[in-house]
């Protein structure tokens, strides 16, 4: 059996692979991750291992990012050190978890029950039982491929989206530009409506993103944002009045 241990702490990695080695010399550890960056890149390149150990937090964020960018289809044991909310659903749902600090007898015990339970267990969609998991408003990131290389961009870095030949583009507070794998309208879904708006069919602007606000034809507002953008950004008039309520807190 082979498994991937995902976990940022040196030492916790450390002796977790010495309790695996010690319960079962015949499981084999092909690496080592502490972010959810390399853990993304290393799922989408690799076979699949037949387990997963998966510390909930990582360097670069929580690591039920991972499973919004690839799809996880061998068995998951999860550490934490706490994180009550999760450890509910974990015990609803039947999937393993261990707190840290790690025992041997409970990493046993959890290795017995995959070796007994596995055998044609139905599969767990692990992407919709993290969505499930989630408190209302929790901070999202993206995960964005820019060359051979992934880039986690989080929500607050982001100044706009909009699409240019049929691309989707994040823009960030920075003023640096990527290609993002979602439409206009799944983005739509994704972002905090309080702090995001639909302008037209070609814009979704955060308010921290308008520099200026300019009276249009047709009650239509044009908007200069902040990183400057070369494409107009005009309300069209059919959102002009939601944009007009949503300024305003609405």
């Amino acid at each position: 059996m082979t498994a991937l241990i995902i976990e940022d702490e040196a030492a916790a990695a450390r002796r977790l692979r010495k309790l695996v080695r010690q319960i079962d010399s015949t499981i084999q550890i092909i690496g080592e991750l502490d972010s959810v960056e390399t853990s993304v890149d290393f799922l989408l390149n690799n076979d699949s291992p037949d387990l997963i150990f998966l510390d909930i937090h990582l360097a670069d964020g929580s690591s039920f990012d991972i499973f919004h960018y690839v799809e996880v289809r061998c068995p998951v044991i999860f550490t934490t050190a706490y994180d009550e909310y999760a450890l509910k659903a974990f015990q609803v749902n039947v999937i393993d978890y261990l707190l840290k600090p790690i025992k041997a007898p409970a990493l046993e015990q959890a290795l017995e029950k995959h070796r007994r339970l596995n055998v044609g267990a139905p599969e767990i969609n692990y992407r919709k039982l993290v969505e499930s998991m989630l408190p209302e408003g929790a901070d999202k990131r993206f995960l964005l491929r820019v060359g051979s290389q992934l880039r986690v961009v989080k929500m607050n870095e982001v100044a706009y989206f909009n699409t240019e030949d049929k691309v989707t583009l994040l823009t960030t507070h920075s003023g640096k530009r990527y290609p993002i794998d979602y439409s206009l309208e799944q983005l739509n879904e994704m972002v905090p409506s309080a702090e995001f708006f639909r302008i037209n069919r070609q814009f979704i602007i955060r308010l921290a993103a308008i520099a200026e606000m300019h009276a249009y034809s047709k009650s239509r507002v044009k908007l200069v944002l902040n990183p400057l953008c070369k494409l107009e950004t005009i309300v069209s008039t059919e959102r002009s009045p939601h944009f007009k309520r949503w300024l305003e807190g609405q």
